[in-house]
């Protein structure tokens, strides 16, 4: 059984279609990219495949059960890596959120966002706001709080956009 499944699907934003007719399934252990100019619709597609966003008709189903809503077992780093980091929240704090939210211990959401941040290579700066980051370490604080949850699947929208080459190509690796 495929992990993430679409099946003929179609969004349309403001008037516009945006997805028509969209059939894919994706398969554990699969990379799959998508591939177009700025504005075709990628980042609205993968907000659909992540229940963050309904389709007009068709169905998503991740692990066989039609998206509603999010499903636990999925994680998607934003293209907007600073919208999605909690300001107030320091690195550590906003790795930790959705693992304890998911019902993880304290003891274990911390050690997770710890062994996180060291593979992305922030070991030592889990009491630092996003603000005191640069943009690429904020995204990598992003990458890291999707790592740590351990997901089925992650989705990626753009997530090396703003990382420098060597950092890059160290998390392509990861």
């Amino acid at each position: 059984m495929s992990v993430l499944q679409a099946r003929d699907i179609a969004k349309s934003l403001g008037g516009t279609d945006i997805i028509r007719g969209l059939t894919l399934a994706a398969e554990s252990g699969e990379f799959i990219s998508v591939v177009g100019p700025s504005g075709c619709g990628k980042t609205t597609l993968l907000t659909c495949l992540a229940g963050l966003r309904r389709v007009d008709s068709g169905a998503v189903l991740f692990e066989g059960k039609e998206l509603s809503e999010p499903p636990e077992g999925m994680s998607l780093i934003f293209q907007d890596y600073s919208r999605s980091l909690l300001p107030w929240m320091s690195a550590e704090s906003n790795i930790m959120l959705p693992l304890r939210a998911k019902g993880i211990s304290k003891t274990e959401a911390r050690s997770r966002a710890r062994e996180a941040l060291d593979a992305v290579g922030l070991s030592g700066r889990g009491k630092v706001y996003p603000r005191q980051l640069s943009g690429g370490m904020q995204q990598r604080v992003a990458i890291a709080r999707a790592l740590a949850y351990r997901p089925a699947l992650l989705l990626m929208d753009e997530p090396f956009a703003a990382l420098d080459a060597q950092t890059r190509m160290d998390l392509e690796d990861l």
